[in-house]
């Protein structure tokens, strides 16, 4: 075995293919993490033994590639078993049954808070995005221009990190539960240069950007719906109480039928399940595309 942090991690990820890439992203950064810290602790006690006489005892503890990957692997089974959603049960129901049923399923309702929480996330990201580029590319010729832009690389990872944990909370798509691995040593330079050659670093940016467009048109979408379906299904019963036309022209009051108001609940009625379906497609695609964007692939280079 290559007797280095990166010939580790680089055997760990081999035998970690086919998995997740959120679970493989998990298990690289808490493997650097444990050699980093074992290696470092070593190195500032003077009467420590050789640094491949600490690596192999810090693998004797942690575990060999091979048995970190089986152990990632079957923690992962246990944890999305104890975490599955639990799914209305539409065994024996009609056509008719199912498509109501979807009014008790948690993925819809966990699609449909994140919609309306992606108008506030996306103003949020955009704003961070537009203002982290300008400072950074304005202050580069001078010396603050480093901090700042390694400041904004930070929060940009951050921001990739949280919004992991949030479409796994409510979208139920399997995200990473620990930052990207720290990537190239060395001094600040490195660090920087490490970061921004990440292409993880510029999908999030994108991810963050075009948050924004798409916060906006769910937002749109969930209030233009649902408020237009509610207000056919209460329309019959505005007329009731009120006794007010459901629309008036100069000429003319037009009001509803008795004969048609159950019609008008039953379409608002239609409308709010059908919403609540659109949502809950909404939400798995959104899921599919921040897993693309925040995760990427597990290849050479990437994770």
């Amino acid at each position: 075995m290559d007797r280095t942090v990166e010939g580790y991690l680089a055997q760990l990820k081999t035998h970690l293919a086919g998995s997740d890439p959120a679970l493989v992203q998990d298990a690289l950064y808490d493997a650097e993490e444990y050699l980093r810290s074992a290696l470092a602790d070593t190195q500032a006690d003077p009467s420590a033994a050789d640094a491949a006489a600490t690596f192999d005892a810090a693998i004797e503890a942690y575990g060999t590639p091979e048995e970190v990957a089986a152990s990632y692997r079957e923690a992962e089974l246990t944890v999305t078993a104890a975490l599955r959603r639990p799914r209305p049960d539409v065994s024996g129901r009609g056509p008719i049954a199912r498509f109501f049923g979807v009014m008790s399923d948690p993925e819809a309702w966990g699609s449909l808070l994140y919609m309306l929480l992606a108008f506030v996330t996306g103003i949020v990201y955009f704003t961070v995005v537009v203002t982290g580029v300008s400072l950074s590319l304005s202050l580069l010729v001078l010396i603050i221009g480093i901090p700042v832009a390694l400041l904004f690389l930070a929060v940009v990872r951050t921001v990739s990190l949280a919004e992991g944990r949030l479409v796994e909370g409510l979208l139920g798509v399997r995200m990473p539960r620990r930052p990207r691995t720290v990537g190239a040593q060395g001094d600040i330079f490195t660090r920087i240069k490490s970061w921004v050659t990440d292409y993880r670093t510029w999908t999030t940016m994108l991810y963050m950007v075009m948050q924004f467009p798409l916060g906006i048109t769910y937002f749109v979408v969930l209030v233009t719906g649902f408020s237009f379906s509610v207000g056919i299904a209460a329309a019959p019963v505005v007329q009731l109480l009120t006794d007010q036309p459901i629309m008036r022209t100069w000429d003319y009051a037009y009001y509803i039928h008795p004969v048609a108001m159950p019609l008008f609940v039953a379409a608002g009625a239609l409308g709010v399940v059908t919403m609540v379906w659109l949502a809950k497609g909404v939400g798995r695609l959104h899921g599919a595309y921040a897993k693309a964007l925040l995760v990427g692939r597990v290849e050479e280079g990437g994770l």
